[in-house]
């Protein structure tokens, strides 16, 4: 019997962040200082290069990023349940509403004003969506960077070399799961820096249409086709 999965684990779901994530790495690359904020590593390399310099100034500016996405998980693990027995609705659909008011008001924010603003609002945005956005119908997935995703593409295709004379072709499952992880992130990146060159920081507004979506589906969810399964944790957690 195939296993049912909630309205916030479905495939469209994942896609549709790690398409907007896509887009913010654009955005803070292209317009917010130069640098990526929906991952910590390349801050805490930064950091280690500033250490190994004796740069203390400039490797105590890498903890602030890097503050924001510990306290974006430190929330996130928090919250949902709390949120969730009073409101009723499911923390997946609270936090997607959080990101477009954060979305909203960063549009706000003028080209002029420090980059730090911005990178710290994706920061802990992300970590939070990294942290609640677990699995995409069972298979383990991150929707604000890719670097399992090209690996796990790799690996796939070994496994498809491997078995190319098998009739049993399951592992296609997850191998193309990546594939289009992988794929959503770069379009979003690719749509990130056409309206980002167009359109400056307000260009940020545009990921409010593709999360507004997922809102209201997940909302409409928790209200009526799952409403007896609000205590129901997605997969992963």
């Amino acid at each position: 019997m195939q296993k049912h999965f909630l309205t916030c684990e479905k495939n469209w779901v994942y896609f549709t962040l790690i398409c907007v994530a896509g887009f913010w790495g654009a955005y803070t690359y292209l317009l917010r200082g130069g640098i990526f904020c929906n991952a910590q590593t390349g801050n805490v390399v930064l950091m280690g290069l500033a250490l190994g310099s004796a740069q203390w100034g400039k490797a105590l500016y890498y903890l602030v990023p890097i503050s924001a996405y510990i306290l974006g998980a430190f929330v996130s693990e928090l919250l949902p349940n709390p949120l969730k027995h009073r409101l009723k609705v499911r923390w997946d659909t609270i936090l997607i509403f959080i990101e477009m008011l954060a979305v909203l008001a960063l549009g706000f924010v003028p080209d002029s004003a420090p980059v730090q603003i911005s990178q710290v609002v994706i920061n802990f945005i992300a970590s939070m969506q990294y942290n609640t956005f677990r699995q995409a119908e069972g298979v383990a997935v991150a929707t604000t960077f890719v670097t399992n995703h090209i690996r796990q593409v790799g690996v796939g295709l070994a496994t498809e070399l491997r078995h190319r004379h098998n009739p049993d072709k399951s592992h296609r499952r997850k191998w193309g799961r990546h594939a289009g992880m992988l794929f959503f992130f770069i379009t979003g990146a690719v749509v990130g820096t056409v309206c980002g060159n167009l359109l400056g920081g307000r260009s940020i507004w545009v990921t409010l249409l593709p999360l507004c979506v997922i809102f209201v589906t997940l909302l409409h969810a928790d209200l009526t086709t799952e409403r007896a399964l609000v205590e129901q944790k997605p997969s992963g957690h």
